[in-house]
């Protein structure tokens, strides 16, 4: 999969993929960085406050809740700037 409208580190990119793809049985393959939770792919706001809690544990990391995040690319691009390195790394 590439993607040229997010400069995430690969590993963040794949574990958000993996985490977003686990929630509704959709293989990452499927997952474009653009693709909206809602209007494509059926998430509702429990499906999307879930994939936050995972993510928050996954990454020791807070999301806000006035976080807009509608896109696969909005929770990689907002992993990756607010977590430390050493943390996905591991």
């Amino acid at each position: 999969m590439r993607s040229s409208t997010t400069s995430a580190p690969k590993s963040i990119q794949q574990q958000v993929l993996r985490i977003i793809s686990k929630r509704k049985a959709i293989k990452p393959t499927r997952l474009r960085v653009s693709s909206n939770l809602s209007q494509e792919l059926g998430f509702d706001t429990v499906d999307v406050v879930d994939i936050i809690l995972e993510i928050e544990r996954n990454f020791h990391i807070t999301i806000p809740d006035e976080v807009p995040l509608s896109t696969v690319g909005d929770f990689v691009t907002y992993v990756a700037t607010h977590t430390p390195s050493h943390d996905w790394a591991a």
